[in-house]
């Protein structure tokens, strides 16, 4: 058992918000996949206050050890999740985490409010990585931004709060301790890394939003770090996530210092990733309890 922000889990995987689609793999599987469910709490696609269309095509790019990603957080709005979505969610046999992301103080409290007031969601992660409308800086990326809207939202809700950190930020570390100070209850890195590529014949940029989110097993070592970094300097739990493939991937960040880890892009290639890397955990965990030095001592 694993314990996030109060909420129990059976154990520590979680999914990349946006990286598997739970309502479309029930009309799939059917209730198989209830029986089981690959992640230990499920994390929703990002909600927005307005619907939002998404980037335009070309969205994906495959790179040699990752992709690029221009999706461009394609959902249905606040009263679409709500009504359409999150019914369907509730059903998962795992704790809620649903996903938001305002443009503006406005948009983020009413987001916050609303889905803190629903039953069915246990923790809300607030996706601080778009620019404030009033400042043009990314929250999540300056302290002070981080640490003024986790003040204004704290209130809103009795739900844990889970600050997700831009890996573009100078230094994550002094964001995450931001946000701790302003009343997060969790810190969720990393998010993508920007990068773009370019058509083999026009040499245009080939993603049609121009640039897009770099994941994969490219930027592991670089999210490792960073786990590293933050784990060191916040007391409340920290949820890793960057290219993690294997249950020895996930071993690494929690010996790290994450409490939790989130699994995204593998689940593009193999669907039921989130157990193999469990199973792998677990096999992994009870070798080293096995072969620990006060054991062998």
């Amino acid at each position: 058992m694993t314990e996030l922000c109060g909420v129990q889990l059976r154990g520590p995987v979680l999914n990349g918000s946006g990286t598997y689609d739970a309502i479309a793999a029930r009309r799939t599987f059917g209730d198989a996949l209830l029986e089981s469910f690959p992640f230990d709490a499920f994390v929703s696609k990002t909600i927005t206050l307005a619907p939002r269309q998404g980037n335009p095509p070309p969205r994906l790019w495959e790179t040699p050890a990752g992709l690029i990603n221009s999706i461009g957080l394609p959902n249905k709005g606040l009263e679409g999740f709500l009504e359409h979505d999150l019914p369907k969610l509730a059903e998962l046999p795992v704790p809620l985490i649903v996903s938001v992301m305002g443009f503006d103080p406005d948009e983020l409290r009413r987001l916050v409010t609303e889905v803190g007031a629903r039953d069915e969601v246990a923790l809300i992660e607030l996706n601080f990585s778009c620019p404030n409308v009033e400042t043009g800086l990314i929250m999540g990326a300056d302290p002070s931004e981080t640490a003024r809207a986790v003040e204004a939202l704290r209130p809103l809700t009795e739900k844990p709060l889970i600050v997700k950190l831009t890996p573009n930020a100078t230094d994550p570390a002094v964001v995450a301790a931001s946000a701790e100070e302003a009343g997060a209850d969790a810190v969720s890195l990393i998010n993508t890394l920007k990068g773009m590529a370019l058509h083999p014949r026009t040499h245009e940029p080939w993603l049609g939003g121009t640039t897009g989110g770099v994941s994969g097993p490219a930027i592991r070592a670089i999210a490792l770090e960073q786990v590293h970094s933050v784990a060191r300097r916040v007391q409340i739990p920290v949820i890793g996530m960057g290219g993690i493939q294997s249950g020895r991937d996930a071993a690494d960040f929690l010996i790290a210092g994450a409490t939790c880890i989130a699994v995204g892009t593998e689940s593009f290639r193999d669907p039921a990733a989130g157990v193999r890397i469990a199973h792998g955990l677990a096999t992994i965990s009870r070798k080293e309890r096995e072969f620990s030095p006060a054991r062998s001592g």
